[in-house]
């Protein structure tokens, strides 16, 4: 410690004593506001301001020993490049959740993936706090964040985890590029062993007969016998045209809820390699609406299902959306789908939220019925948007038994979709 110089009165009317730190570096003072209290002030050059605090002690020698461990402490970050006036996290957050508004406006990602970004977020602010300052972080402040989110939100999966620690490091690297941090790019995180087994566990793939279960039972579930209201029966065969379109073109939710009746280039009848005659549907999937923020052509059965649509809808536009609630414009409420959902899930005992059987789960399976149907994984990449490593990762070793061949009275695989017999 430096050897204390004598205090001295401070010509000044403000400081009533001054006493110099460290041969000047800092100086530490009273005031007559501060009562008998030392406060510190140290000029930090790199950020052209002064750090001013108090040393919560009446006691000059005490005040000159906190007074020094600070100076070093502030001396360290600045060389460490620590932003000593810095932001907080909460402000971080607000300036990363901005821009990526701006990129839901370009089209560089969708409405939808904002507002996972904004949940993932929200984690990391109760983990730390929202008034910690970003240069009280280092790369390893969130070393144990996945311990943490385990304990605070029971069944939260490591995948589910690796999501968000992913968000985070890009908004880390997104404070890097624009100096709001200087001292570390990243988060080193402890390292999640994800099971590829449970990953494609927790996607929740309908069986073949539970498929075919379904086909039959919406056959009741849309009958005027069982639903006499025609307002209802109609939602309902938009519901029934929705599950048969997804399964057969392998869209995301997302995409297919968003899409227009100018997304539809084309219904084709034609015969296939056995003479049959089926409608073939070319969609073209806009960038705007697409995950990958990259637009594609589907080409698929159930071309039949989008004509029946259009008939119900009756004089729709080409921006009208296809899916809309019955007598309106406006798209069918994410409350009327997952209510329908629960209807049909229940209607064939599945117990779908153990299993996790979702709108999504169509995706999975008329993924799984073109690698059944022996469709390369490089078509079947092309089609869903999705790349070929994740087809082989992820739906390759579903089921073993997928290659066999299945005899179903409702349904039939195919290389160009799924033949529904009856619907």
């Amino acid at each position: 410690m430096a050897t204390a110089r004598r205090v001295r009165k401070n010509k000044s009317a403000f400081h009533t004593d001054e006493h110099d730190v460290l041969s000047g570096r800092a100086k530490i003072f009273r005031t007559d506001a501060s009562g008998d209290f030392w406060q510190l002030r140290m000029w930090v050059a790199a950020e052209a301001k002064y750090v001013r605090k108090t040393l919560k002690t009446k006691d000059l020698d005490t005040a000159v020993i906190r007074a020094e461990e600070e100076v070093l402490k502030i001396m360290g970050d600045v060389a460490n490049g620590r932003k000593i006036f810095g932001i907080n996290l909460k402000e971080l957050t607000d300036k990363y959740v901005e821009w990526r508004q701006e990129d839901v406006e370009l089209g560089n990602i969708t409405a939808g993936r904002l507002v996972t970004i904004k949940s993932q977020i929200k984690h990391l602010l109760a983990y730390n706090g929202e008034n910690l300052k970003l240069s009280e972080l280092d790369e390893n402040s969130l070393h144990d964040y996945a311990n943490y989110r385990k304990k605070t939100s029971a069944g939260v999966r490591d995948v589910t985890i690796a999501n968000e620690q992913s968000t985070i490091n890009h908004m880390m690297a997104f404070a890097h590029r624009e100096k709001l941090i200087s001292h570390f790019q990243k988060f080193y995180f402890r390292k999640l062993d994800i099971d590829q087994k449970e990953e494609v566990k927790r996607r929740g793939v309908f069986t073949l007969p539970e498929y075919d279960a379904l086909v039959r039972f919406m056959r009741t579930y849309v009958s005027e016998k069982h639903c006499a209201d025609v307002i209802e029966r109609n939602e309902r065969l938009l519901v029934r045209d929705c599950i048969l379109i997804a399964a057969n073109t392998m869209l995301r939710v997302g995409e297919l809820w968003n899409l227009v009746w100018g997304d539809i280039e084309s219904i084709k009848n034609t015969y296939s390699d056995d003479e049959r005659e089926i409608s073939l549907v070319t969609i073209n999937v806009r960038a705007e609406i697409a995950k990958t923020n990259r637009s594609r052509k589907v080409v698929s059965r159930g071309g039949e299902y989008f004509e029946r649509l259009r008939e119900r809808s009756g004089q729709a536009s080409k921006s009208d959306y296809i899916f809309t609630a019955v007598g309106k414009k406006t798209k069918l409420s994410k409350q009327k789908w997952y209510g329908h959902w629960k209807n049909l899930m229940n209607g064939i005992d599945i117990d779908y939220k153990k299993r996790n059987i979702t709108w999504y789960s169509l995706r999975h399976f008329g993924i799984t019925c073109r690698l059944r149907a022996e469709v390369s994984h490089f078509e079947i990449s092309r089609i869903a948007g999705t790349s070929v490593a994740n087809i082989e990762n992820h739906y390759g070793h579903i089921d073993m038994r997928m290659l066999k061949r299945a005899a179903l009275k409702t349904f039939a695989i195919r290389k160009d979709g799924l033949e529904t017999f009856g619907d």
